[in-house]
């Protein structure tokens, strides 16, 4: 493998995880043999990224792939601060709630307002929020709809409209996960 192209490997989280002390050792020989330029994890807290950040090679962990979109917000009380002020990217998985972010009336009307489609209001929100956004694509249409979300600029007043229908978290929320 070159390290021209860009890799990451991701650190398996919970029950029957092997040592993570001998798992970070193993991914600082691979982006020291240049096998790999990055690693990320899934589903990791905040109290998990602080104790992998205190081991040794823990602090080069680059991503934390998590459950978050309109619905599902938890993160942004303390997970996504924690994380930018660590460097670490956030990747949003489901950031249409599988589809079922596509039925709420709010959505649609924030959509048509735009002239965009309900999903790509749904993505460009998720991006909005400095997070990295892995949709599911099942056709070449899908992918090129999934894409219009980047271009898409949501104004104040959909944003607005959006935190009304979903409103951010009051206070810590445990991790979700699908």
């Amino acid at each position: 493998m070159s390290a021209e192209s860009a890799r990451t490997i991701a650190l398996p989280a919970g029950e029957g995880r092997g040592p993570l002390e001998e798992t970070l050792a193993g991914f600082t020989d691979l982006m020291e043999a240049d096998k790999i330029r990055h690693w990320g994890v899934s589903n990791l807290d905040v109290a998990d990224l602080v104790e992998l950040t205190a081991l040794p090679g823990g602090d080069a962990v680059a991503v934390d792939q998590v459950l978050y979109n309109l619905s599902r917000r938890g993160i942004e009380w303390d997970l996504l601060p924690w994380c930018r002020e660590a460097g670490v990217t956030v990747q949003s998985y489901s950031p249409i709630e599988q589809g079922r972010l596509l039925k709420v009336e709010a959505l649609g009307a924030v959509a048509r307002a735009l002239g965009a489609t309900p999903a790509q209001v749904a993505l460009a929100w998720v991006l909005a929020q400095g997070v990295a956004a892995i949709p599911r694509s099942g056709s070449p249409d899908h992918v090129r709809e999934n894409r219009g979300a980047v271009d898409l600029h949501l104004p104040i007043e959909a944003l607005d409209a959006l935190d009304e229908a979903f409103p951010p978290p009051s206070g810590p929320t445990p991790l979700e996960m699908l």
